[in-house]
């Protein structure tokens, strides 16, 4: 197994958790049509840094499948 393979597994565990961790305002009754559907809130403290380290950790995900793909 490469370093390449070993780096996306890491990562895709790591944003799997990130991605995990963020909170959503309406909770599951919102996914179905419940109550809280146009509630909107500013992210901030713990929940922006988790945002945006998904974002990096998924930007970086696709450049190492990328790498993986052509090396």
């Amino acid at each position: 197994m490469s370093y390449l393979s070993l780096a996306q597994i890491a990562i895709a565990v790591l944003l799997v958790a990130a991605i995990l961790l963020q909170q959503r305002g309406g909770g599951l009754g919102g996914a179905f049509g419940g109550e809280g559907g146009g509630f909107y809130a500013a992210r901030r403290g713990l929940q922006r840094k988790l945002y945006w380290a998904s974002v990096v950790l998924g930007t970086l995900f696709v450049l190492l499948a990328l790498a993986n793909l052509v090396a």
